[in-house]
């Protein structure tokens, strides 16, 4: 891979001029290094000179993109809303695309308004499907009148689909034949149970709707519904050059949507067997709960297969036909996450909540907080998804609901995204930023669930420091490949063997139910644990795999796996041994933690397990033997439980990086190896680490600073001194190197130079600026008592002067203490630095002069304490229709009684030479 000059941008401050910047060891930024945020169009009321405007100020923030959602309205602009798809609306868009194209930005569109899809052009026809499984108990001579209707009175679109009676012995009288029967009435010869199949439809409306986009949900799994819903965006696009880069489907939130009036056929199609022919078992009424298991995990498998060729597949031909990707949250539909991931162009997973991390003082108040936590792992299926395809971006919607509204900082947000990229996310949308016109009085429009990156916000002008961090971390996510060497598969089919309701979505909130309790979740923590890199995979992707100098391949543009794990299951495809065999046969690895006990589902069953038999006498392990080993072909098979002795046999070695309490992610190129680590532990990690890659050549790129030096090596090992709450990228290369060494910090003292009084000036923000004053002793504005303070959310300014001798041997770092909540840093005239994250401090001795200096901190807090006074004063500022505005318990949003936040400088502020 050629190397490439990091683009000197706006959001790298200082970054050019700084001792250690080498250029050409930073990728050439692209638009989709920087983070990009889902942009909420209020009743797409917009204007030209508005969206101009915020295009502009996104821009000189650092970001790459905006992702466009129009939802419901403020009220009191209803006469500036803009119906969605209208020629106005075309035309909005139009100037959107053109404004973000002169500024380097790319736009992505939400293909409808709100969540999910849905809108008018969906009637009740092809409107979201619901099954109904009715039981009417007859006593013998007692009759069943036509025609039958569904018992949801609600039902205005119903059809009566399969009809059976069971008598109490467990015999089945097929009433197929009495459906279609407008009159008449069949007669109990017995006592008898009658269950009815009814497909009628959720009633489901789009959630959020824009105006224009009302109207029922989609059916997402019939195929004529699904081309119904895309001809109307067909009709709207006709001959327009949209100049959008992707096309965007959020989560599966299509509750209840369980079928399509088709499903009985495409069923029998798919599975050769008429599922109404086990309705008992479907319904779960039947004794055998065995083959309830089996039917419904067949039932499961056919929602899955029609969600995918009837919804995804088209989704993204109709996005590629129109110049631009698909982009999909496949995350609680109802199938294989990975393979509906990898139907689209785009993997895109979310975080929704916010995590515990034992990094000192970040600041977790837990009245601010959802009572979830966002499970990394959770991520690698999408992530997965983009590795096993050999695809480049995984994205993630991200900061839904991380705290409670205007208390989220960016060192909060700082951790959270870290959790993302090391999971293999490379391309990130903040959730996110409201369109919100220049007229509006503070806090200007708001959407319920986010952070609120808008220009309102206090921290507006630190945000260059998060935004920077992320397009450096992304630049060199997005231009290698993951370094992972296993494959471990995920046993779907165990996931669809259970009695509980036949419809089974799989989403972020109920990883609990689903994931955690698993043989798979549980050894893939003890792999990440150890410090082994792994990707997850499917029966649909190992169908389409090879092998290539022994080396697993799972697709062209993919990087090669060196071993698949396969840990423990019950239910397994006989055709997926057959190609995990055949791979083993063709030189492939394979560890199963135990053999598959049987075949999934009822379809051919027993021909099925007459094929699994076959395959696994190929195999000579003994029943009472732990730990085996066989040679298969080219390949070898191990029979085992201990997957790490196993892993150590073929020379596969967990990196030993894991045992010093860093996370890591690793990524390779034609060059050399990146590891990206990050400390979330309590202490500083400072010791000599041996890394699996080696080569001649040891360089940190530092992502918060874009500063890079080379690291000293001793017998192979190189020497990480990581802060809590810091991240390093250690580039390992024989070729690439730079020549500034990096300083570590050894004996460290702190030089008594701030003695002097701080003035205290306010710059910017409101509702008024607090007057300017002298403190002998550092603190937060809000420690005053002054009430004009405690209301002001905005940025101050904290200066004072301080000498030194400096010595050209030291190296100078400026720590700040506590800080409420980011800061710039201005040291002799010149900037030194945002200053945005745990933890607060800063490199300057290149700054400092010898005797006095001049130190100007401009500390901006968080939007909390003006809100709360706007409810303390009942302004009436939240005013919108559908939901309104909510808080993180989804009740109304009352900032009155709020404590205040700290907000200022409180210190102290150090200097520390070493």
């Amino acid at each position: 891979m050629m190397k490439r000059r990091f683009l000197a941008i706006l959001i790298c401050y200082g970054m050019a001029t700084s001792t250690g910047w080498a250029q050409d060891l930073w990728p050439s930024v692209t638009k989709e290094m920087k983070p990009w945020t889902r942009w909420w169009w209020l009743g797409s009321a917009v204007d030209k000179p508005n969206l101009s405007r915020e295009i502009k100020l996104l821009y000189e923030a650092g970001f790459g993109g905006v992702e466009v959602t129009p939802i419901y309205g403020a009220k009191g602009y209803e006469d500036r809303y803009i119906p969605f798809l209208s020629e106005k609306w075309m035309d909005m868009l139009a100037f959107t695309a053109d404004q973000a194209d002169a500024h380097q930005m790319g736009v992505d569109i939400n293909l409808g308004t709100g969540w999910p899809f849905g809108g008018p052009q969906i009637d009740e026809q092809h409107a979201a499907t619901k099954l109904f499984l009715d039981e009417i108990d007859l006593k013998r001579g007692q009759a069943l009148t036509f025609p039958l209707g569904v018992s949801d009175t609600k039902q205005s679109f119903s059809k009566l689909q399969a009809l059976r009676a069971f008598k109490s012995n467990g015999e089945e009288i097929d009433l197929d034949n009495q459906m279609r029967n407008q009159s008449g009435s069949w007669t109990a010869p017995e006592d008898v149970q009658v269950i009815a199949l009814f497909s009628g439809r959720t009633r489901q409306k789009v959630k959020r709707a824009a105006p224009g986009g009302e109207g029922f949900t989609l059916d997402h799994l019939g195929k004529e519904p699904v081309q119904r819903y895309f001809h109307h965006f067909q009709k709207a696009f006709q001959g327009k050059d949209l100049q959008i880069r992707a096309f965007f489907n959020d989560s599966y939130e299509v509750y209840g949507a369980n079928w399509t009036d088709s499903f009985l056929e495409e069923f029998e199609k798919r599975k050769g067997y008429k599922l109404q022919a086990y309705l008992l078992d479907f319904a779960g009424k039947g004794n055998d709960k065995e083959r309830e298991k089996r039917v419904k995990s067949d039932y499961r498998e056919v929602v899955n297969a029609i969600l995918r060729d009837n919804f995804l597949i088209p989704f993204t031909s109709f996005s590629n036909q129109h110049g631009a990707l698909s982009k999909n949250q496949a995350h609680g539909s109802p199938g294989n996450l990975i393979d509906l991931y990898a139907s689209t162009d785009i993997a895109e997973c979310e975080t929704f909540g916010s995590s515990f991390f034992a990094i000192p003082d970040l600041r977790r108040d837990s009245t601010d907080v959802r009572n979830v936590d966002p499970d990394p792992m959770m991520f690698k299926f999408a992530s997965s998804a983009t590795h096993t395809t050999g695809k480049q971006y995984t994205s993630s919607e991200t900061f839904t609901w991380l705290t409670e509204h205007f208390k989220t900082s960016l060192a909060q947000a700082k951790p959270e995204v870290e959790q993302l990229f090391l999971a293999g996310v490379n391309h990130v949308f903040y959730h996110g930023t409201t369109y919100s016109p220049e007229d509006v009085p503070y806090p200007g429009w708001l959407f319920y669930a986010s952070v609120n990156f808008t220009t309102n916000n206090s921290f507006w002008s630190h945000l260059p420091g998060l935004n920077s961090y992320i397009t450096r971390v992304q630049s060199i996510l997005q231009t290698t490949q993951a370094d992972n060497e296993l494959l471990v598969y995920w046993p779907i089919y165990d996931v669809w063997h259970d009695t509980k309701a036949p419809f089974k979505t799989l989403s972020v909130h109920h990883v609990d139910d689903w994931l955690h309790p698993t043989e798979f979740y549980k050894q893939s923590m003890y792999l990440q644990r150890l410090g082994y890199s792994f990707d997850f995979v499917t029966d649909a992707i190992l169908a389409k795999s090879e092998v290539k100098d022994n080396l697993v391949v799972t697709a062209q543009e993919a990087r090669p796996y060196k071993v698949i794990y396969i840990p423990s299951t019950q239910y397994f495809s006989e055709k997926t041994l057959e190609n995990l065999l055949t791979l083993a046969r063709n030189g492939a690895t394979l560890i199963f933690e135990t053999l598959p006990k049987d075949v999934d589902g009822l379809a051919n069953l027993e021909s099925r397990r007459k094929k699994m038999k076959e395959l696994l006498e190929t195999l000579p392990f003994k029943d009472d033997e732990e730990n085996q080993y066989t040679k298969y072909g080219k390949g070898k098979v191990y029979l085992t439980n201990d997957i790490y002795s196993a892993l150590e046999t073929e020379q596969l070695y967990a990196e030993r990086l894991a045992r010093t309490g860093l996370k890591f992610n690793r990524r390779v190129t034609e060059n050399g190896t990146y590891y990206y680590m990050v400390n979330h532990t309590d202490k500083m990690v400072d010791q000599y680490v041996q890394l699996n890659s080696t080569g001649k050549n040891y360089t940190l790129l530092d992502p918060q600073t874009g500063k890079t030096f080379k690291l000293p090596t001793e017998k192979d090992a190189v020497r990480v001194q990581i802060p809590s709450g810091y991240a390093w990228i250690v580039y390992v290369s024989d070729t690439d190197k730079t020549d500034v060494t990096y300083h570590y910090i050894d004996q460290s003292q702190e030089e008594k130079g701030f003695v002097h009084p701080w003035r205290v000036s306010f710059l910017n923000g409101g509702p008024q600026l607090p007057k300017a004053r002298t403190l002998n002793n550092l603190g937060y504005w809000t420690d005053w008592g002054d009430e004009v303070a405690n209301k002001f959310s905005g940025e101050a300014a904290y200066e004072t002067s301080f000498s030194i001798t400096k010595q050209a041997d030291k190296a100078y770092q400026l720590q700040l203490g506590a800080v409420g909540e980011s800061a710039r840093v201005w040291v002799n005239g010149k900037d030194a630095g945002i200053v945005w994250a745990h933890p607060f401090t800063l490199e300057i001795g290149d700054l400092l002069q010898n005797g006095k200096n001049e130190i100007r901190i401009e500390v901006a807090n968080l939007m909390a304490n003006r809100v709360r006074d706007l409810d303390k004063r009942k302004v009436s500022w939240r005013n919108y229709h559908e939901i309104n505005f909510v808080n993180i318990d989804y009740k109304d949003f009352d900032a009155s009684q709020w404590k205040l936040m700290d907000s200022g400088l409180k210190g102290p502020v150090k200097l520390i030479s070493y």
